[in-house]
Parts: structure tokens; C-alpha cells; sequence
């Protein structure tokens, strides 16, 4: 399959062909030339995407932590492995914010101070924040500008300091199960039954595109979700559909949710 029709099969907007692309170049080109090939950081729908343009393709996805969000893409040649990326040569770095406890700083604060520096989106990953802490995942590349020059966020001054990889905090995440019954395995049906929804709420949610499966935009209400599978809502959080059981005796379907909120 030539290039184009492979980014015809996962590209939807213009945007997208321009990224796939540069993407397709740099990771074949380092498969021909034998030596490293490093995106900048992904999206999950990128890198679902990614995964099917490239499907034959050994490709390592890395966020400076296990189960990051937001990844880069690597081609490793048959000399390197993937302790590479935890090493100090890695492309992925990690600096920590601290401020007075005092000051409550969100998210977006600090991919606004980022953004306000003129740093792009694509060179950082993840940024998860704590009280009186944010430890911030980038391109080593811009490590140095970043240390110099991310010296607060909104009106709050920042202490910034590089940090290995093995000493980053993830964001805790409150995780509850939940036990239900649901009619069918559909998307509406899961996606009311996680948030507490009515059938048509969680339509009209899906229908206005807040919703994910398994990192993809779907605005299908009827399309049918196979265990293991994750749904994401934006602005509520996300479940995965842990465990499928039997009918119960009023035919409906036992559910098992794990819901990240």
C-alpha cells in the first residue's frame, strides 16, 4: 500500500494530512535507514490512528510514565530497546513546578503559562498536577527554554527543576466499580449507566461528539461495545466496560464498569 493511501485511510481533516505525513516520513524513513525515528507528542486518537497507518511497523508509544496519556511515537532499531527511553539520551523529559500550597493551580493554568511562552502543544505530553507540585512531561529539546522561562503560572510563582523520569507522579485518579444491568451492550446504554444518565442524555451527548470509544470520536448510539473497551466523556471522565456476564432473569445483560472520574 503506497503513502497516500494510507493517510486516505485515517486522515478525516486537513490537519490530519498534513500530520500523518510528516509522521508517515519519519517513521519509515528511520525503518530504511536503520536508526531512531521520534514523533512529537501524540493525542490518543493520533495514536490509534497512527496504528493503522502503520500497522506492520514496530512502534514503541511513550509518555515518560506508564498508562500516560498523551504519547510521542518511537521506531527503535534492532540495537536499542525500550530502556532507551528511560535513559538520560531519551526524547521524553520531565520538569517539576513547585509552588506554596496555598495557591490552587489547575491544568489549564499551566498549559496556558506554556502555551503564553510560545512553546507548541505537539513538544509536551502530560502535565499532572498536585498541590504545591506539577510535574510536566516534554521534548528534551526544549527542556533548557522551559527551565528558563516557566517562572509562574497564572499569578503564582514556579520553582521548575528537571527530574528523572522514574521519580514523575502521575495524577491519582478516583476509580469506583459498579455493578449494573443494562438492556444491551450499546454505547448510550454504558454511557448512562456509568454517569448516571438517562438513555436519552447520553444519546444526546453522543450525538454531540463529547463522546470517545477506545480513543475515537463516535456518534453512534447504537454501536455495540466489546469488553475492554474504554469510553471517554469529555467534561465527566471515563469508564471500561471490565466484565460481561449473563442475562438475568428480566433479560438484561450483567455489567461490570470501572469509572474513572
Amino acid at each position: 500500500m503506497d503513502k497516500q493511501t494510507r493517510i486516505d485511510r485515517v486522515a478525516e481533516t486537513p490537519e490530519d494530512r498534513i500530520l500523518f505525513a510528516r509522521l508517515y516520513e519519519k517513521l519509515t524513513g528511520a525503518e530504511r535507514r536503520s536508526i531512531v525515528g521520534v514523533t512529537c507528542f501524540l493525542a490518543p486518537r493520533e495514536q490509534v490512528l497512527l496504528r493503522r497507518m502503520l500497522p506492520d511497523l514496530p512502534l514503541t508509544f511513550f509518555g515518560g510514565y506508564e498508562g500516560a496519556e498523551r504519547t510521542i511515537c518511537c521506531y527503535l532499531p534492532e540495537y536499542l530497546d525500550e530502556t532507551w527511553l528511560l535513559s538520560e539520551e531519551s526524547p521524553v523529559a520531565a520538569v517539576r513546578a513547585t509552588y506554596y500550597e496555598k495557591d490552587t493551580l489547575t491544568h489549564r493554568d499551566f498549559l496556558g503559562s506554556l502555551m503564553g511562552l510560545g512553546i507548541k502543544r505537539e513538544t509536551v505530553g502530560d502535565i499532572c498536577v498536585a498541590p504545591g507540585r506539577c510535574d510536566i512531561l516534554i521534548t528534551r529539546e526544549i527542556l533548557p527554554y522551559v527551565l528558563d522561562n516557566l517562572t509562574s503560572a497564572g499569578r503564582t510563582k514556579l520553582s521548575t527543576e528537571e527530574i528523572p523520569l522514574a521519580a514523575v507522579q502521575p495524577p491519582r485518579q478516583a476509580v469506583k466499580e459498579r455493578r449494573d444491568t443494562v438492556a444491551s451492550l450499546r454505547l448510550d446504554a454504558l454511557v448512562g449507566s456509568g454517569f448516571g444518565l438517562s438513555r436519552g442524555k447520553a444519546a444526546d451527548l453522543i450525538a454531540a461528539g463529547r463522546v470517545s470509544l477506545d480513543d475515537l470520536p463516535c456518534l453512534k448510539g447504537d454501536k455495540l461495545v466489546e469488553p475492554g473497551s474504554k469510553i471517554s466523556v469529555r467534561g465527566m471522565g471515563k469508564l471500561v466496560l471490565k466484565d460481561v456476564g449473563g442475562r438475568t432473569k428480566k433479560d438484561r445483560i450483567s455489567i461490570l464498569l470501572e469509572i474513572y472520574c
